[in-house]
């Protein structure tokens, strides 16, 4: 059991965030889980999860969420799983300028915020662990996800920095690289695809219309779609190791473009990349 040993999950109101908290309460883990939205907070606590409001994309939340979760654990914090996020749909050229900002705010510059004003009592205590929910597309950029590839490779830059700057703290940094998992991700990627995006104008607008049926099925739309659970599988490896892995990897297509990323030169992934985003 770890009962002195407190974790913050965000985004933990529906899909990987959900799960992983209430597994890691099962598992003996004391959780403060976070969500952006108040009913949410409010389910979640009624259910039996201690609980508060967290919004990345806003400074202040972060700054009274981190004041409540020290406050919570007495300061002593052993982990973070930063989770919430959201992908934001669209081919490069038809993204503003605030779109892409919108992405960044939540998917990396919340994470960093909240991070790092989280550190220096990670350090101070000589232990801690954040893990960093990527995706695939951290390290495989796949044809109208442009926004949420970025946001991803800039994720995993700013980790493996980390990760280095971290050397001798004892604080241990691992990302989480999954595929496609059953989830509410591709419900709120439908609803930014078109707050956002001007389809009918785009010389894609037939591309769209197809990602729009895709979007809006119930259940697993692609092949090795996998449950959160295996996901959970490997932040608690992060967690409960000595040595917590730098990357893990989450379903076959992960393992696969890993592989091929490797072997392959980047025309050669081009056309397999384009072949599976088709």
């Amino acid at each position: 059991m770890n009962d002195s040993k407190t974790v913050l999950v965000t985004g933990a109101s529906s899909g990987i965030g959900y799960y992983c908290a209430k597994a890691l309460q099962k598992d003996g883990y004391r959780v403060i889980a976070s969500c952006r939205k108040l009913p949410d907070v409010s389910r979640l606590q009624a259910e039996g999860l201690t609980c508060i409001q967290l919004d990345v994309a806003d400074s202040e939340s972060i700054q009274r969420a981190v004041e409540e979760t020290l406050a919570m654990c007495d300061g002593k914090l052993y982990g973070l799983f930063n989770n919430g996020a959201y992908g934001q749909p669209g081919a490069v050229e038809d993204l503003s300028r605030d779109t892409l900002r919108r992405q960044f705010e939540t998917n990396v510059f919340g994470w960093l915020e909240l991070t790092n004003a989280l550190l220096p009592t990670l350090i101070a205590q000589g232990e801690g662990r954040i893990i960093q929910n990527s995706s695939v597309l951290g390290f495989a950029a796949m044809p109208f996800r442009g926004a949420y590839n970025s946001s991803k490779f800039a994720l995993e830059g700013l980790t493996d920095t980390l990760r280095l700057e971290l050397a001798g703290t004892n604080v241990h940094v691992s990302l989480i690289e999954p595929g496609p998992i059953l989830s509410h991700f591709r419900k709120n990627a439908l609803a930014a695809l078109k707050d956002n995006i001007a389809m009918q104008n785009s010389r894609h607008s037939e591309k769209y219309a197809k990602a729009i049926e895709r979007l809006s099925k119930e259940g697993p739309t692609q092949r090795f779609t996998l449950g959160p659970d295996a996901v959970y599988k490997r932040l608690k490896h992060a967690l409960d190791s000595k040595r917590p892995k730098p990357r893990y990897y989450v379903t076959f297509p992960t393992y696969l473009m890993g592989y091929l990323k490797r072997v392959l030169s980047t025309r050669q992934m081009d056309k397999i990349l384009g072949k599976v985003a088709s």
